[in-house]
């Protein structure tokens, strides 16, 4: 019998879907992607398959996790088999600099970039680099690597020091640093390709903006956890009601063009207006007490698209 095939390395991350599946009595399983084996002269099961694998899967010890979910997913599809988030969406999850070029093709505006291999191009790049700016990881997720750096000689300071944790794939982001007046960003979020809602988010207390309850860096939770410290004068996550943007067709293109069925994309206003796209999440997760304030539950209807994509399945 068919079923939806759950491919992903987060077991806390997959828990409301799983448990929505269930609760709609669909059939499904789970496919953790850490290690394992792909029998590529065989044939895979019927059924259809979500991708969830997240370029943060090393910052919790599945460093291969994304190559492994790469040669599951080429398997998959030389066999047709259909894949939600398919394997060009794997590919832009896990680098920031194929996002941008692909932003760019739909006239989306993203930060100035500059990907750095090594640590003395990386202080040369930066001596040139508009400031201030910040660094972040190509394959992060969760914020890895982002600080912020007003001039060169700090970031000097800190490669010199060994306090510059290196990205996984060694590709080190210098990026414009955009100062957002009431300190947030909003994340859009899109199921079947088309636009949901959208989320504000406070970064009073930073950018490690994982909207999942169970979320955690290193000794440092994610401040979506109750546990840590929140902005007493707003919700650290709140969805907005009737949200419209002239990006928002762009975006349900540069979906559709790159083979990405579920995504958050997070962008952020200047004081000038101007708003910059800077992530595009393929492994997107919703944060439970903004969702029960507004009443809109985006892994359910996560749940019910997959399990009318089953239904269209003949044997």
């Amino acid at each position: 019998m068919p079923k939806i095939y759950i491919l992903h390395e987060n077991d806390e991350w997959t828990k409301p879907l799983l448990a929505a599946l269930k609760e709609l009595n669909v059939p499904h399983e789970d496919w953790h992607l850490h290690e394992g084996t792909v029998p590529l002269d065989e044939k895979p099961p019927e059924g259809i398959f979500y991708n969830r694998m997240s370029a943060s899967s090393h910052s919790r010890g599945h460093r291969y996790a994304p190559e492994l979910t790469d040669a599951v997913i080429n398997w998959l599809e030389s066999y047709d088999r259909k894949v939600f988030n398919n394997l060009r969406a794997l590919q832009l999850e896990v680098s920031k600099v194929a996002q941008y070029e692909a932003l760019k093709q739909f006239d989306i505006p993203v930060p100035t970039t500059t990907a750095v291999v090594g640590e003395n191009p990386l202080i040369q790049a930066a001596e040139n680099f508009q400031t201030p700016f910040i660094t972040k990881h190509n394959r992060a997720g969760k914020g890895l690597g982002v600080q912020r750096f007003d001039h060169a000689d700090a970031l000097k300071n800190t490669v010199f020091n060994e306090q510059l944790e290196p990205s996984v794939d060694g590709i080190m982001l210098l990026q414009q640093y955009i100062s957002s007046p009431d300190n947030s960003i909003t994340r859009c979020e899109f199921i079947g390709g088309k636009f949901l809602y959208a989320v504000r988010v406070d970064t009073s207390d930073g950018f490690e903006l994982c909207p999942a309850e169970a979320c955690e860096i290193g000794d440092q939770f994610c401040p979506t956890d109750r546990s840590s410290p929140v902005n007493n004068t707003r919700p650290k996550f709140e969805i907005i009601d009737d949200f419209s943007s002239p990006l928002i067709e762009k975006y349900e293109k540069f979906l559709a063009a790159n083979g990405i069925t579920f995504a958050g994309i997070e962008q952020i206003t200047d004081s000038q207006g101007r708003t910059y796209t800077y992530d595009v999440n393929t492994n997107t997760n919703y944060n439970p007490q903004a969702e029960e304030k507004a009443g809109i539950h985006g892994m359910k209807e996560v749940a019910k698209f997959l399990k009318g994509q089953l239904e269209t399945i003949q044997v």
